[in-house]
């Protein structure tokens, strides 16, 4: 059986170690990549059918609206099925103290009954927030071991740090 990523990312202006700067690739997406190369797993990331505004200050409005809302914003494309994987991993990054709702939107859909659940987060400060708790409620019936969280401006060193856990 085989292991499996979930994740969702954001590119563009972001929030990074204090300050506004464009990125190119979103910090969940590094830690997304370096999981894949240290354990073979496959990729799945959640994209929003209507990208989120480029502009960070509006793409967080737009997020808090959603999350006060219990929206669930239609994806790209839905994963159906994880029976094949044994382990899923989860990322995301901390939007307003939970998991972005496009992430909702795609973990409702899943059935994680026996499987092993890691979640990690990237974040500003925040941690995993209350997404522990959301984590839990999405992924019923599975073993959720301890997430990892790493601050965002910390992902470009953080290889050795996400294979530590991947082996824990």
């Amino acid at each position: 059986m085989a292991d499996l990523v979930i994740y969702f990312s954001r590119s563009g202006e972001n929030y990074f170690g204090g300050q506004l700067k464009n990125i190119e690739k979103g910090n969940t997406e590094v830690i997304a990549e370096y999981i894949q190369e240290l354990s073979g797993a496959d990729l799945f990331k959640v994209e929003p059918a209507v990208e989120y505004p480029a502009d960070y200050m509006q793409c967080i409005d737009v997020a808090k609206k959603e999350q006060q809302d219990g929206a669930r914003p239609e994806i790209k494309e839905t994963l159906d099925d994880i029976s094949s994987y044994d382990t899923i991993y989860i990322g995301f990054p901390n939007w307003w103290g939970t998991l972005p709702m496009a992430m909702f939107t795609q973990l409702e859909q899943l059935d994680f009954s026996g499987k092993t659940v890691k979640p990690f987060v990237t974040h500003e400060g925040s941690g995993f927030g209350s997404s522990a708790r959301d984590i839990k409620k999405l992924c019923a019936g599975a073993d959720i071991k301890k997430g990892l969280s790493i601050p965002g401006a910390n992902v470009g060193s953080a290889k050795d740090l996400v294979s530590a856990w991947i082996k824990e």
